[in-house]
């Protein structure tokens, strides 16, 4: 699967508003990290991005896609894209605590 990776740091596409969310609503794992939605959304292209969607993913919803963000997280790193009320946050696993019974 191919993804931007810059200074040991992999772009991750989420969506942080509230109202429809990117990844928790089409569970495409490759948008997540897909390499021309991360340089248009650098470059402010939604229309190239909203093309795009339409064209290779017709039947699937994206919502999310107005909200649409980059975070920047270390290579290798485990993680997960969380989802209430359709505002997503990305949780690493290392900041994860968990307690044993």
């Amino acid at each position: 699967m191919d993804r931007v990776i810059r200074d040991g740091k992999v772009a991750i596409l989420y969506s942080p508003g509230f109202g429809a969310g990117w990844y928790s609503w089409h569970h495409i794992e490759e948008l997540v990290f897909d390499p021309s939605i991360v340089t248009w959304l650098e470059a402010h292209d939604m229309d190239k991005i909203v093309s795009y969607l339409t064209l290779k993913y017709p039947d699937e919803y994206f919502g999310g896609v107005d909200k649409l963000t980059i975070k920047w997280i270390p290579q290798g790193t485990q993680f997960r894209i969380e989802e209430y009320d359709g505002a997503e946050s990305v949780q690493l696993l290392l900041n994860e605590r968990y307690l044993i019974a």
